[in-house]
């Protein structure tokens, strides 16, 4: 089942409007994607705990077979705000917090990838995951940053609806 990048943001932006501790709601933001435009207007009043979703990258592997896998690598950030960038046990009391809320993500995707409705994440690949603690100290948001990869193969076969094989370029 193909999935795209629509498919994974309308997924995220579930699990944060579902997570207890996230809350998204309409009338209250917590989930962001890390898009340009979203940064410079949206990213100036956030709601705290946030979930943000960067883009993607792929790429493609071959093995020299007919099995080629689209290798999409993303990650998401989990951000949180301290008042004092002084009060150290306030700070990992955030990260503690905050890394509780990234494992309930990854324990969730990891049911959801039985969920067939889930097809945004069901090749995600959990051995793939990487999670790193983040600071920025002039904003004085803490968080932490996940990045996975989601593996699916690519059909390889040419769909003729999509070209127009009478078109010539003409000199």
């Amino acid at each position: 089942m193909k999935s795209n990048f629509s498919d994974l943001i309308q997924y995220f932006r579930t699990l944060a409007v579902q997570h207890v501790d996230i809350g998204h709601s309409t009338t209250e933001k917590h989930f962001y994607r890390f898009e340009l435009d979203e940064v410079l207007t949206g990213l100036k009043k956030v709601n705290y705990p946030a979930l943000i979703l960067e883009g993607y990258r792929y790429s493609l592997t071959d093995k020299l077979s007919d099995n080629v896998m689209k290798e999409r690598s993303g990650a998401f950030m989990l951000l949180g705000h301290l008042n004092d960038i002084g009060d150290y046990d306030a700070m990992h009391q955030l990260w503690d917090d905050l890394e509780t809320i990234c494992d309930d993500i990854i324990v969730r995707i990891k049911s959801d990838k039985r969920n067939p409705e889930a097809k945004a994440i069901r090749d995600f690949d959990l051995g793939s995951v990487n999670v790193a603690l983040i600071a920025n100290e002039n904003d004085k948001n803490y968080g932490i940053r996940c990045t996975f990869t989601i593996s699916s193969p690519l059909s390889t076969d040419v769909n003729p609806e999509r070209w127009n094989y009478t078109a010539n370029i003409s000199h």
